[in-house]
């Protein structure tokens, strides 16, 4: 498979910077050697938008912080993606914060559209990211992205790329999530997303959690967008990320969860974001994210 590695180094969405060196630390921790040994051709394509340096830029609306550089960024991202998938490639973005899933989720809606599939979207995330200017605590944009994917918030964001939602919210399945905000917690509801959050996987237990994903996917999708936040995981496994919360996946479920997902046929796009080399120690978020992504193209243990 050709594997196009998009490397997004944006950080205007969150309040904790550093993410945007998560992509060189990935390729640090060798996600490029990794893919190569299973047997996929990667490239990187596209250089990274060029963006004003954050410290020194105006926010702006405080309920939509960065919203400028957030949408110049991501609509070049949009680009990029689609036109992978345009040509039968597998583009893998390396974040940045969570707000580039605006520019991932706005092309493959749109690739998708193209095909007459329908797009699900799988959102490992402790965070709902189901925020709207109305009902953010903080303005942050990463904290907004999916919501507006799904027609939700501003339209400078709903409509980034092409006009209207990227994704029925219907399609949208969450795990490990473990941190909502009351507004956005309504939000989803009314919406009909599905959660799969950490009290129900321990309710449940991991393997029932992954059927019951597996078959929301065969059911309701034709081509599934994977969009990973480092920060669904224990801060034991990955202490270098924005916003660590105890109580996370450990990584033998997050790499069962990928395995999964790789055995579905279904997965044609992916994101892997909020890797904060600052936070981190040795680079081990980084290793692990780019054994995550090793683990969604196709490595098998046995």
């Amino acid at each position: 498979m050709d594997v196009r590695i998009l490397e997004m180094p944006l950080d205007f969405g969150a309040s904790r910077h550093g993410s945007d060196m998560g992509p060189s630390a990935m390729r640090l921790a060798g996600i490029r050697d990794a893919l190569e040994r299973i047997g996929h051709r990667v490239t990187r394509h596209g250089a990274p938008p060029d963006m004003p340096t954050q410290e020194y830029a105006d926010p702006g609306d405080p309920h939509a912080k960065y919203l400028a550089p957030i949408a110049a960024a991501c609509s070049a991202l949009a680009r990029e993606v689609e036109d992978a998938l345009s040509a039968g490639a597998f583009p893998l973005v390396l974040g940045g914060d969570h707000s580039v899933a605006l520019g991932s989720l706005a092309a493959a809606g749109a690739a998708a559209k193209k095909a007459g599939a329908r797009l699900g979207v799988l959102y490992v995330d402790a965070h709902g990211d189901f925020n709207t200017p109305e009902t953010s605590p903080t303005g942050n944009i990463h904290g907004q992205c999916l919501a507006a994917s799904c027609g939700l918030g501003l339209p400078q964001l709903v409509d980034l790329h092409e006009p209207g939602r990227k994704v029925d919210p219907e399609r949208v399945c969450f795990v490990g999530t473990r941190d909502l905000d009351p507004g956005e917690r309504d939000a989803m509801r009314r919406a009909g997303v599905t959660v799969f959050s950490m009290s129900e996987i321990d309710r449940r237990g991991f393997p029932a959690v992954l059927r019951a994903v597996s078959e929301f996917f065969r059911e309701r999708a034709d081509w599934v967008h994977v969009s990973f936040d480092m920060d669904v995981l224990d801060p034991m496994f990955a202490p270098g990320t924005g916003i660590p919360l105890p109580a996370g996946l450990t990584n033998r479920e997050a790499l069962l969860l990928m395995e999964e997902m790789a055995d579905s046929g279904i997965v044609k796009s992916a994101e892997i974001v909020e890797v904060n080399p600052v936070l981190d120690v040795r680079n081990q978020t980084a290793v692990l994210a780019a054994a995550l992504a090793a683990r969604l193209l196709g490595e098998k243990i046995w």
